[in-house]
């Protein structure tokens, strides 16, 4: 009994280092995308799918390239991105500022918390007319709609971590007389940098679904004006095409977020 859970455990160490590997790890997130499309693909390629309701991968692909050589789907991409971007950094900066004063402040949690709370339980096409009406269908108003997504996960995450910072470790730093800025910057801030990151993660994932509904604001560019046409003409394929570079999009940006999350983390923590 002991010689084998001996050779177990020796096992387990063994594989632990082959897991943490970089190519182990891009192979094991590619293999359900490859399973899918193989059973995608399986589906079309013998009937029991029809192709007006699921194209062929093949075709999907054939509709991206046919929007790239027209240089159109470059254009939708790079406007999406640039609504995510600029409407994730607007609403994580003002979600911090925000998670400051209500997690630091008692009077601020008593104030600025439920209503915070209540805003955070309306649904993001319910802002959809009031944004129409506010800021009419220009550029801000998909800007504002995606950075009110990003907004409530970094606010949620850091006002609830600032209020639970160990109180020993501000007793600690206050005994060694910082205050203030000093004292956040020296104790509060490396405490909570683990929440500001998943805050910033679950922000950046809430800008891209937010994308889609800020593209129904009267836009004529964009992944997500490119869904509602493409249902609109019936392009399955379009449809499919866009979902597939919405999800690569949110990958990638993600993957550069965990960059930055390496470089705080080894910085502060």
């Amino acid at each position: 009994m002991t010689s084998s859970t001996t050779t177990t455990r020796g096992a387990g160490r063994q594989l632990a280092p082959l897991a943490s590997r970089t190519w182990v790890k891009i192979a094991g997130g590619l293999a359900l995308p490859v399973v899918v499309v193989a059973v995608w693909h399986l589906f079309t390629a013998t009937g029991l799918a029809p192709a007006y309701r699921l194209p062929r991968p093949a075709s999907v692909v054939a509709a991206g390239i046919e929007l790239a050589q027209r240089g159109e789907l470059w254009l939708h991409i790079a406007i999406s991105v640039q609504r995510v971007v600029i409407g994730f950094l607007v609403g994580s900066m003002i979600a911090l500022a925000f998670a400051a004063v209500v997690g630091l402040s008692r009077a601020g949690d008593v104030f600025l918390a439920p209503t915070l709370v209540a805003l955070r339980a309306v649904p993001s096409l319910a802002w959809v007319p009031l944004l129409i009406l506010w800021l009419q269908t220009g550029e801000e108003s998909k800007v504002t709609l995606i950075a009110i997504g990003a907004f409530f996960p970094v606010y949620t995450n850091v006002a609830g971590a600032l209020r639970h910072v160990d109180p020993h470790l501000v007793e600690a730093g206050r005994s060694f007389g910082l205050r203030g800025w000093s004292l956040f910057r020296t104790v509060q801030l490396p405490a909570v940098v683990p929440s500001i990151i998943s805050g910033l993660r679950l922000a950046l994932a809430q800008a891209w679904l937010f994308l889609v509904a800020a593209e129904l604001l009267g836009a004529s560019m964009g992944l997500g004006w490119m869904l509602n046409d493409a249902q609109k003409t019936g392009r399955v394929d379009r449809i499919l095409m866009a979902i597939v570079l919405l999800a690569l999009l949110g990958t990638l940006t993600n993957a550069l977020l965990q960059l930055f999350e390496k470089a705080v983390l080894k910085r502060w923590v």
